[in-house]
């Protein structure tokens, strides 16, 4: 078979509207497969290279897996930089200029819970050939899937609208007003994506990550004490003790770290750039870079303004990130604030199109039409029009004038790490469903470490619950809640993995022989979404996420109050 016919893509029949045609086809492989956009198949197309869809793996030197790394990877690493975006900025910001380097110990924490986070979506993008929406939906229903998506609609829509705060506050640093900069910077956006070629986009990209790699040598300026912020890296602490005012600020960074969209965009983002199973190795790669440099340029960017205006009048006072510049200027010299400046509007302009994307990629995951920076707006205009829009109602909302920006920025970051643990509960369950994942689902310890993510999440949502509802509340009362359901979720973690390992009783003799066969691992696909059997969810899982979820609004609702009350101070 010729790799023309390999890639050829069946339409379905007597459907009229382009712009809604979902292609149907079958795999490389003899097996059908869930992927339901034809432009996610075919050759991997990246920034530095191309990786042919019959290509043999074979053997292969040192430099050629180097080649191919540089041609796979973009997802992972645009994903993670992308977490350091305009809220990312302006909350480490804020961490280092009201607390120092007290709190460099967070990032530290948050590697690998990136790291296994990530790697899970990886796996069942490359596998499954959809995208997160889609698979919530086809596998625990439309009731579910519904709220999946309009959680990530709203604050992914608030999400856009401080990227564009960023942009806004970084190019008034330079006297660009904003009826000039936010209207360029959202065209500019649009015609990233536009082009109907996804390499062009993804080099875009890469011009951008290394633009933000200005983080390090502002670092370098301002001498920071390399002791010192070692020490704060390793050792956990509170300064001034645990209160919601800071628990508000730590969950912050766990939502600008491990925000919700990161899910939705890099599993959509590895399908669309065509990664199947044979390539997950590099795209774990891929996205082990990322989490390195993400968490390096959060390290200084703290460290940025805990030394610099760690001795200032400016200390403790964070506003939002324009006032930190001009802070940064005036203690630390003009290149020092010009950097703070720039690194702030390009981080703005990464995160603002990866979240956008990760909106319109789960929207088209949803509607079944087409969803891909492969195909140009003329072929694919509700994903576009979609893409549009987004930029267009963020930009006129930041043009509204006297908004506490800074804020909002804190807000929704908090936000964002409160929902954290309702998306992470759906990533795990979608990992252990052997008829989507197949050989590919998690093992004991990564559901373990799965596991351990989301209670903490939970627990530090639960506390600053406390803390809002109980304002007289206590630092060492809230450690010790923090301690005591830490010793519950370590206990409950040690059963489960225990259980899972205890031989299983419930084996069916009657399996067919081919059961029994090895797997191809490597070019196993899950199949059509529409043949699987029908998930099975225990009552535990079901009355475990209705109250999850329930929990989960009114946290939302306190997270507001507190920052109303924070905006009336």
């Amino acid at each position: 078979m010729t790799e023309k016919r390999r890639t050829l893509l069946r339409v379905r029949p007597k459907l009229k509207a382009p712009s809604t045609v979902v292609e149907h086809h079958q795999s490389t492989s003899t097996q059908a497969s869930a992927v339901l956009d034809s432009a996610h198949l075919g050759d991997i197309i990246g920034a530095f290279g191309t990786v042919k869809v019959d290509q043999n793996k074979g053997r292969r030197t040192g430099w050629r897996k180097i080649f191919t790394l540089l041609a796979i990877m973009g997802p992972g690493l645009v994903v993670m930089v992308g977490d350091n975006d305009a809220g990312g900025v302006a909350t480490y910001a804020q961490a280092g200029q009201n607390y120092g380097p007290h709190l460099l110990w967070t990032l530290l924490l948050l590697v690998p819970v990136l790291y296994v986070n990530q790697e899970m979506v990886v796996r069942l993008g490359a596998v499954s050939g959809v995208g997160h929406a889609r698979l919530i939906f086809a596998r625990f229903g439309r009731f579910w899937g519904a709220f999946s998506i309009i959680d990530l609609f709203i604050l992914n829509a608030l999400t856009v609208i401080t990227e564009f705060i960023g942009v806004d506050l970084a190019l008034s640093y330079f006297g660009i007003p904003s009826y000039i900069g936010i209207p360029a910077a959202g065209i500019l956006l649009f015609l990233f994506a536009s082009g109907g070629s996804f390499r062009k986009w993804e080099r875009w990209m890469y011009g951008l990550i290394a633009l933000n790699l200005a983080v390090i040598p502002m670092a370098v300026l301002v001498h920071p004490n390399y002791a010192t912020a070692t020490k704060y890296t390793l050792i956990p602490n509170f300064p001034g003790g645990l209160n919601a005012g800071l628990l508000l600020l730590i969950i912050a960074i766990v939502g600008t770290t491990i925000a919700p969209w990161q899910l939705y965009f890099q599993q959509s983002n590895v399908v669309d750039k065509r990664i199947t199973p044979r390539w997950i190795k590099y795209e774990r790669a891929d996205t082990a870079i990322g989490v390195v440099l993400t968490e390096i340029g959060a390290a200084a960017l703290v460290c940025v303004t805990a030394y610099a205006l760690g001795h200032t009048h400016a200390f403790g006072n964070f506003t939002n990130a324009l006032d930190t510049a001009n802070s940064l200027k005036v203690h630390a010299g003009s290149v020092v604030g010009a950097l703070f400046a720039i690194v702030l509007l390009d981080a703005s302009l990464i995160g603002a199109s990866a979240v956008t994307l990760s909106t319109t990629y789960a929207l088209g995951d949803v509607f079944k039409v087409r969803h891909s920076l492969h195909w140009s707006p003329r072929r694919a205009p509700v994903f576009y029009l979609i893409y549009a829009g987004l930029l267009v109602v963020s930009a006129v909302v930041v043009l509204i004038p006297n908004a506490p920006l800074g804020l909002i920025t804190t807000g929704v970051q908090a936000l964002a790490g409160i929902l954290l643990p309702s998306a992470t509960v759906f990533l795990v369950l979608l990992c252990n469903d052997k008829d989507v994942l197949g050989p590919w689902i998690n093992t004991p310890i990564r559901n373990v470490v799965a596991g351990a993510i989301v209670w903490v999440l939970i627990l530090m949502s639960l506390a600053l619950t406390a803390a809002t509802m109980f304002p007289t509340i206590t630092g060492p009362q809230l450690t010790t809640g923090l301690l005591v359901g830490a010793g519950i979720g370590a206990a409950a973690g040690l059963v489960g993995f225990a259980s899972s390992r205890l031989p299983s009783h419930k084996k069916v003799v009657s399996e067919p022989e081919e059961e029994n066969e090895p797997l191809d691992k490597e070019n196993w696909r899950t199949p059509p979404l529409d043949t699987l059997p029908k998930a099975k969810i225990r009552l535990t899982s079901r009355v475990g996420l209705t109250v999850l979820r329930l929990y989960l609004v009114l946290a939302v609702i306190l997270v507001i109050v507190k920052i109303a009350q924070l905006a009336g101070h």
